[in-house]
């Protein structure tokens, strides 16, 4: 909690006993970098050598009979024991309190952490825990919050006691229930052992610097007791990376509950304002990445999809259809807070509530497919079979009269009709053709979101969700204000390659087989016209792979690289199948339409994160976000650097052919 003291702000551990205030232990180590500004509210606590009396406000005083608490770092001596917290980031510092706490005879750490979520980063996470007490020995209790923060974070619990390297207990790693308890037995004896077994241990101990201490006169561990079994380690479980995107990206939402806990309620898979909001809407591509179908969640009323077809649409659907099968799963356990829920939300009446996940599907989601001359019977027919396979009501519309309706308008007004590439068209007439069609697909959504609750007689509005994933928002490979423009975006963070991942592990395990196809299909934003001849595919229009483009966006955030750092780092990945020139065409090319589309990052539709490169400046990227194209110094620099390579590899030919030559002559008879 944010404790005062004096004129200063601290984010504190408050440890309580027995109806009073323990000891008061402020955060020495803030989180202030990729997603955290804790420096915008608090201090750092600098003074690690004494406590200080803090003195306790009148009306805390008066309901404790407490005057004065211990105020600083250290840790509690029970009659039998040492306790002592880590708060958050201090368990990621370099330099750890953990480490001096356990030489001062620390057995038990207590970290309360507000972790959020990543793909994977569940196991940096416990490997920290694990190896804080396999080396130092000792108890780390961890719990970690659970939810949505209110902004775009989720938090995915995963609590856990581990002794001495091992996990003993775990809470599950995302779930529907409020609040969650995890229990273990442990003895105190095997800390004491393991740090007495370890010769360095003891040495560094015999001179640690000394950390203050809070006596209290109790005993905390019980006496050997045979009736109560040690819990024993565990193989922890953890969700692999194509089931962690959908349990997270549908838990954010259920649990988030913004400002006072009133403007939304708590639904099974998301947020829907009281008084505002009627469902909401996600819009899905009809190629594989594209904009051609629409999808949409409701909740007080049926929930509306607009068909997917392509990976990215199809992972938001498959994510829907996810959790409507949790859903169903947890009435099943006996969740009752769920089963209130969906009984609202599908419009149940009568006792009656979701028992099968296709009829509950079949209650909240309508599927439209909005097509154009350009989509496959391909992409078409996908859309309609997930549709089913899901449970959706499904319609299938076509744009084209309205693309042609404003071609027709602008022809009026110029005199020209642009045409396609593939018809002799320009750059410039292939590209606006394109994004005529993806900003009609939005405002048809938009259209819908509004009117649709009023056709059929529902209050409120839909709201539309995004499904634009992070490479595409990191290259710009999107129309400014298409389908990208959303209310929020499930899969916003999330890459290709994760994506894919996750529609092979769908097919199988959620009975979605339809998904192998679209994983199949090579990605398209069915944008222009299909010939014999030709076909449009993302990876063409990118100038590079997705898989290129999820090594770019981890070099440019997770390592800050700039052109000439990038390039460097890619010839020691690459430079065994490509040359440095070719290394260096690459580099240069994604960096120029980087900087050419940044302008588009900033107004990306907000995202669930789940990756740390996150594309979106207005809070995962802190970049500017004008850059010259051209990158003057830095491009001159790879050309430098590869020119450099260039001569050293023909003084290497020249040596290495003067060996040769030498050699022959040595064989020969010659010297």
């Amino acid at each position: 909690m944010p404790v005062m003291k004096g004129s200063e702000r601290y984010n504190c551990q408050v440890l309580c006993m027995n109806r009073k205030i323990v000891m008061i232990r402020p955060k020495m180590w803030l989180a202030n970098d990729g997603h955290y500004r804790e420096l915008r509210w608090f201090t750092a606590w600098k003074q690690k050598d004494h406590f200080d009396d803090f003195v306790l406000p009148t009306h805390l005083s008066r309901a404790l009979s407490q005057t004065t608490v211990p105020f600083g770092y250290g840790y509690i001596q029970f009659l039998d024991t040492a306790i002592a917290g880590e708060v958050c980031e201090e368990l990621f510092s370099p330099i750890a309190p953990h480490t001096e706490l356990a030489l001062n005879g620390v057995e038990v750490f207590m970290n309360c952490s507000g972790s959020h979520h990543e793909l994977g980063k569940v196991d940096d996470r416990l490997g920290a825990i694990i190896g804080a007490t396999r080396n130092r020995g000792g108890v780390y209790m961890y719990s970690n919050q659970q939810g949505c923060d209110g902004g775009r974070l989720y938090y995915d619990g995963c609590s856990c006691i581990v002794v001495n390297g091992d996990v003993v207990a775990q809470c599950s790693q995302f779930s529907l229930k409020d609040a969650e308890l995890v229990v273990a037995q442990v003895d105190l004896d095997a800390v004491a052992s393991l740090r007495g077994s370890i010769s360095s241990f003891q040495e560094q101990a015999s001179c640690k610097p000394k950390v203050s201490s809070v006596s209290l006169p109790y005993k905390l561990c019980q006496s050997f007791n045979l009736r109560m079994p040690l819990s024993t380690p565990l193989k922890v479980f953890l969700y692999i990376r194509p089931r962690e995107s959908p349990y997270c990206i549908f838990q954010r939402y259920r649990n988030q509950k913004l400002l006072n806990h009133q403007n939304f309620i708590t639904i099974t898979a998301v947020p829907v304002p009281k008084r505002v909001h009627a469902g909401i809407a996600v819009p899905i591509s009809g190629g594989s990445g594209s904009f051609n179908m629409r999808f949409w969640f409701r909740f007080q009323e049926p929930l509306s999809l607009y068909g997917s077809g392509g990976a990215d649409s199809s992972s938001v659907a498959a994510i829907v259809g996810f959790m409507c099968q949790t859903v169903v799963k947890e009435i099943a356990n006996g969740n009752e807070q769920v089963k209130v829920d969906a009984t609202r939300i599908g419009g149940y009446t009568q006792g009656q509530f979701p028992t099968d996940s296709k009829q509950f599907a079949r209650r909240i989601f309508y599927t439209v497919f909005m097509g154009s001359q350009n989509s496959s019977s391909g992409t078409r027919s996908r859309a309609k079979v997930l549709a089913e396979e899901i449970g959706t009501w499904h319609l299938d519309v076509s744009i084209d009269g309205l693309v042609s309706a404003l071609l027709t308008s602008f022809l009026s007004l110029t005199g020209k009709l642009p045409r396609y590439k593939v018809d002799g068209g320009s750059n410039i007439e292939n590209l606006a053709l394109q994004n005529i069609q993806a900003r009609i697909r939005m405002v048809m959504a938009f259209m819908l979101a509004s009117l649709l609750p009023w056709v059929h007689n529902k209050r409120g509005f839909y709201l539309v969700l995004g499904t634009t994933n992070v490479d595409e928002g990191l290259r710009g490979h999107l129309t400014k204000y298409d389908c990208s423009s959303a209310d929020i975006n499930p899969i916003g963070s999330i890459n290709k390659q994760d994506l894919r991942r996750f529609l092979k592990w769908a097919a199988v395990h959620l009975g979605f087989s339809s998904l192998l196809e679209v994983e199949a299909a090579p990605p398209t934003a069915e944008l222009e016209p299909i010939r014999p001849n030709y076909r449009q595919l993302d990876e063409v229009d990118l100038g590079m792979t997705y898989e290129e483009l999820s090594v770019y966006g981890r070099l440019r955030k997770i390592f800050r690289c700039g052109p000439v750092s990038m390039f460097k780092n890619l010839c020691y990945k690459w430079g065994t199948n490509l040359t440095p020139a070719e290394i260096a065409e690459k580099v240069k090319h994604f960096f120029k339409y980087y900087s050419i589309n940044r302008h588009k990052m900033t107004v990306l539709t907000p995202s669930y994160h789940a990756q740390s490169y996150s594309a979106e400046d207005n809070r995962f990227d802190q970049r500017q976000f004008l850059y010259n194209p051209r990158w003057p110094y830095q491009f001159q620099k790879i050309d430098e650097l590869v020119e450099q390579f260039s001569t050293d590899d023909r003084e290497t030919n020249i040596t290495k052919s003067c060996d040769e030559e030498i050699a022959v002559v040595t064989s020969n008879g010659g010297f």
